[in-house]
């Protein structure tokens, strides 16, 4: 595949779709966390931790499952690089991940719980003049919903409903799979029934809204009073489609229920294929179009959203509508970058990375901030001098390789280890905005036979493209802050667990 071939020739959707990643989360390990140390595994740290290593022991790192590699992706030695491989195509088009589907919850994770939502004041009014927020509970499903996304819940529809849905800053329409409903794939919830909803009103081609989707969301229009028609379709093969309406999307709170009324999303009659989506009940858009909920939310709460990805499934990671009021204190800032073939993504600049304290030097690269691609994609040439410098800094602890994946190969087996150091890695932006990687977003578990393979999680684009993706592994624990208002993304540290 080439790095840049067009977005619609793969899919009508507006998200990145990278076809070769879609073994990654295939092969990756459910939730894991990295615990504090016991004596034994302090004693065999010779150095101990530092600003330049983590320490973490091993046995805190064992997910309570984990997944094989994807029918047909073959492992590699573990000797030195595979070859490149192309997984991009620009349009840069999202890959959508492939999920542990037949996961149990371990010791502590159980299925989600329909979330309060947190509507509170803020005390700086934020530049579009909303001083109000909602902040919604998120939770990586891997283990309760088959799906490595990350999801929250909202109400749809009077009354309201309730659906678990990814959120995705790689989309810009928000759906729902609806009665009736042609393929539909098996998922958490009953499906939305429009005759059931007071409020539900289908949107014609002639509407301003439908002329908004643009030709690479909706479907031919005979004429103006025809349903405007939506087709989404990703690299996995899945395709949704639907007609275009408006309903009231709520934000159920126990104290006080907020509501945005009129909100424009895909009613999904059609899906072929079930993909990545595991049993989620669709997806929220949170990309730049009008469509979008960030969009459509702006009136009420600003230009703005952030969010906190938990590493764990058991973990509490939160999306908030609004502006940035009062950012974290810890919080870096970076300019956000115009994409000519994405303009309703959101990029960033790369210039640097460091490895265990060390500046590796990189070529500056556009990096798209995506919360449904999992892994970070990196340019060749990027890739590789990171790759040499973790596997130098890893070798002088002479842990023994492993077996990989053709584009997950930096795998080590930790086996008869009590404690591991792990080089910290740290992505340096445009601005000065440094972000320190929390040990999960350096380290995959890596579905094998063997319970202790772990292998570094990035992998490369196959060509020195300077355009990558900065996948939502990478983003866990970090306060992710969307300032649209002055166009502008911050990443803060310890944002959750």
């Amino acid at each position: 595949m080439a790095f840049f071939a067009p977005r619609r020739a793969l899919s009508h959707g507006s998200c990145l779709a990278i076809a070769v990643v879609l073994a990654v989360a295939a092969a990756l390990a459910s939730p894991f966390g990295f615990g504090r140390l016991g004596a034994a595994a302090a004693a065999e740290s010779s150095a101990g931790a530092s600003d330049d290593w983590h320490v973490v022991s091993v046995s805190s790192m064992r997910p309570s499952a984990v997944c094989t590699a994807a029918e047909g992706v073959k492992h590699v030695g573990s000797q030195g690089r595979a070859p490149a491989r192309p997984l991009l195509a620009p349009a840069v088009t999202r890959r959508r991940a492939v999920s542990c589907r037949d996961l149990a919850p371990g010791p502590g994770q159980g299925h989600l719980h329909t979330p309060q939502i947190i509507i509170a004041s803020s005390a700086a009014v934020n530049a579009a003049g909303a001083s109000k927020s909602a902040r919604l509970p998120a939770r990586w499903a891997t283990d309760s919903l088959g799906t490595n996304n990350y999801v929250v819940t909202v109400g749809l529809g009077t009354p309201a409903r309730h659906f678990t849905v990814e959120f995705d800053t790689g989309s810009d329409l928000s759906w729902v799979q609806c009665k009736p409903c042609h393929h539909c794939y098996e998922q958490k919830d009953p499906l939305f029934d429009p005759s059931k909803s007071s409020t539900y009103s289908a949107l014609p081609c002639g509407a301003r809204e439908c002329r908004d989707l643009g030709d690479d969301l909706r479907r031919t229009c005979s004429s103006p009073g025809d349903a405007c028609r939506f087709e989404v379709s990703y690299a996995d093969g899945s395709v949704t489609v639907g007609d275009l309406a408006r309903d009231t999307l709520s934000l159920p709170t126990a104290a006080e229920p907020d509501a945005i009324p009129g909100f424009v999303f895909g009613c999904g009659h059609e899906h072929d294929n079930t993909g990545s989506f595991g049993t989620e009940d669709g997806l929220i858009g949170l990309g730049r179009k009008s469509v979008s909920l960030s969009s459509q939310a702006a009136s009420q709460y600003g230009r703005g959203f952030s969010y906190c990805l938990p590493s764990l499934s058991s973990g509490a990671g939160y999306l908030s509508l609004g502006g940035p009021g009062a950012p974290p204190a810890n919080a870096r800032f970076t300019p956000m970058v115009p994409n000519r073939d994405l303009p309703s993504q959101y990029f960033v600049r790369l210039v640097g990375v460091r490895v265990a304290g060390e500046t590796v030097k990189i070529p500056p690269a556009s990096m798209l901030v995506d919360s449904g691609t999992q892994l970070t994609i990196l340019p060749d040439g990027t890739f590789a001098a990171v790759w040499s410098a973790f596997a130098r800094l890893m070798g002088r602890h002479r842990y023994r390789r492993a077996p990989g994946l053709s584009f997950l190969d930096t795998c080590y087996n930790f086996t008869g280890h009590a404690a591991v150091r792990v080089p910290a890695v740290a992505l340096v932006f445009a601005g000065g905005a440094t972000v320190d990687l929390d040990v999960s977003g350096v380290l995959v578990k890596l579905g094998s036979d063997e319970p202790d393979v772990w292998c570094l999680g990035f992998t490369s684009t196959g060509d020195d493209t300077p355009v990558g993706i900065l996948g939502n592994t990478q983003q866990k624990t970090l306060a992710v802050v969307y300032d649209l208002a002055n166009r502008r993304i911050g990443f803060g540290a310890k944002g959750c667990a």
